[in-house]
């Protein structure tokens, strides 16, 4: 979350009033993320997000915000976006496309547990048996074709061995993704983006040795969503939520974790978990190279923090070098 459009006090009272979301009362500017304006606006009902969104345009928006609406239905705890008196969930203001949610409660697993991955790769199933029946199709937005798009946009700013690395993994991408084995991945929505800073977790009001201290209480940050592999979303999950930060290296005990309660809910096809060593190397690349346009060519932003590239390199070199180690833990 950035602020790019400044949205004053009485801008933002009059949209949530419209919404009969009541009175605002404190309306904070958020940091962190790149992609969106994003305010937390306390009213006297209740704790909400209002998102302008600075690149998606009105048109591509529905998606998005029928996906949250479709899961929040099904019971998946994900942002709820807020109705006017017609029933839209989408606004405008100061000439951007706007929506409000309410905020999800907890905070963020920044350094999660072996339990934390368990609860997520859980939901993650969960959440993807909820859309499976989502009608709307809008592939992923920052799939294979936006990183054969954006990679030579990126490659002149890498050292040579760099280079070599985004040439020779797109090349495999590519051949794996137009392998009859990729085509056989069941398909659906997914979130694409769900890091830890994207799941939130709440103190449990009874905990013992057989019921964690803290439970799942969200997923959100929905706006690169799509209609990709359900093994796409779990291996970008896999490669923030079961990594060492410094390294790279996979969490072998985490990574089980999280892949044997996902399983507990859905079961993994054959070509999933055949193909599952090349998707995490597939995600890792996503990432590097978002990461890489989005730290060489930045855009101005009144609250701005700009993500390391450098460690989705260290991932993606550690998926490569070590190819076997992923499917070891999923057996």
């Amino acid at each position: 979350m950035a602020v790019y459009t400044e949205v004053s006090f009485d801008q933002a009272s009059e949209l949530l009033d419209r919404l009969s979301l009541g009175r605002l009362q404190d309306l904070q500017g958020c940091s962190g993320g790149i992609e969106n304006t994003n305010y937390f606006a306390i009213t006297d009902r209740g704790a909400y997000v209002l998102t302008l969104f600075e690149r998606l345009s009105a048109q591509q928006l529905p998606f998005y915000l029928a996906l949250m609406k479709h899961l929040a239905k099904r019971g998946i705890p994900v942002p709820d976006p807020a109705p006017d008196a017609s029933g839209a969930y989408l606004h405008a203001l100061n000439g951007k496309p706007a929506t409000v949610v309410n905020r999800l409660r907890g905070a963020s697993a920044l350094s999660p547990s072996g339990a934390q991955c368990a609860e997520v790769g859980e939901m993650l199933a969960r959440m993807h048996l909820a859309g499976a029946d989502f009608e709307l199709i809008q592939p992923n937005p920052r799939g294979l074709h936006w990183w054969n798009d954006t990679a030579p946009v990126v490659m002149p700013y890498l050292q040579p061995d760099q280079a070599e690395l985004l040439r020779s993994e797109l090349a495999y991408q590519n051949h794996t993704a137009a392998s009859a084995c990729a085509a056989a991945l069941p398909h659906g929505p997914v979130h694409a983006d769900l890091f830890r800073d994207n799941v939130l977790f709440e103190a449990s009001p009874q905990s013992d040795a057989q019921a964690p201290a803290e439970k799942l209480s969200g997923f959100f940050d929905f706006y690169f969503a799509g209609i990709d592999s359900w093994l796409f979303d779990i291996a970008v999950c896999l490669n923030d939520w079961c990594v060492d930060l410094q390294t790279g290296e996979a969490d072998g005990a985490r990574s089980h974790k999280m892949l044997a309660a996902y399983g507990g809910v859905r079961t993994l096809t054959g070509a999933e978990r055949a193909l599952l060593p090349a998707m995490v190397r597939a995600a890792a690349l996503r990432f590097w190279i978002s990461r890489l346009w989005d730290f060489h060519l930045p855009r101005e932003a009144s609250v701005l923090k700009a993500h390391d590239p450098g460690h989705f390199e260290r991932v993606l070199r550690q998926r490569v070098a070590r190819p076997t180690a992923i499917a070891a833990v999923s057996e």
